[in-house]
Protein backbone atom coordinates (compact mmCIF):
# COMPACT_ATOMS: atom_id res chain seq x y z
CA UNK A 1 0.00 0.00 0.00
CA UNK A 2 1.28 2.89 -0.87
CA UNK A 3 1.24 6.67 1.74
CA UNK A 4 -1.26 7.87 -0.37
CA UNK A 5 -3.74 5.46 -0.11
CA UNK A 6 -3.35 4.96 3.56
CA UNK A 7 -3.92 8.59 4.29
CA UNK A 8 -6.75 8.44 2.06
CA UNK A 9 -8.62 5.46 4.01
CA UNK A 10 -7.73 6.93 7.32
CA UNK A 11 -9.46 9.94 6.56
CA UNK A 12 -12.45 7.77 5.30
CA UNK A 13 -12.64 5.84 8.59
CA UNK A 14 -12.09 9.11 10.70
CA UNK A 15 -15.28 10.76 8.86
CA UNK A 16 -17.38 7.74 9.55
CA UNK A 17 -16.04 7.11 13.02
CA UNK A 18 -17.13 11.27 13.68
CA UNK A 19 -20.35 10.84 11.61
CA UNK A 20 -21.59 7.89 13.95
CA UNK A 21 -20.10 9.88 17.03
CA UNK A 22 -22.89 12.90 15.63
CA UNK A 23 -25.17 11.27 15.19
CA UNK A 24 -25.28 9.35 18.92
CA UNK A 25 -25.12 12.52 20.06
CA UNK A 26 -27.78 13.99 18.25
CA UNK A 27 -30.11 11.00 19.14
CA UNK A 28 -29.39 10.37 22.84
CA UNK A 29 -31.71 12.11 25.11
CA UNK A 30 -30.42 14.93 27.32
CA UNK A 31 -31.22 15.80 31.03
CA UNK A 32 -31.65 19.42 30.27
CA UNK A 33 -34.48 18.90 27.48
CA UNK A 34 -36.68 16.78 30.19
CA UNK A 35 -35.98 19.06 32.77
CA UNK A 36 -37.50 21.81 30.90
CA UNK A 37 -40.61 20.12 29.68
CA UNK A 38 -40.86 18.70 32.92
CA UNK A 39 -40.82 22.92 34.57
CA UNK A 40 -43.39 23.58 31.84
CA UNK A 41 -46.02 21.13 32.48
CA UNK A 42 -45.58 22.13 36.61
CA UNK A 43 -46.71 26.00 35.50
Amino acid sequence: MSTLSIVVISVIVLHLVVGFGWLIYKLSPRKEDKNSTDKTTED
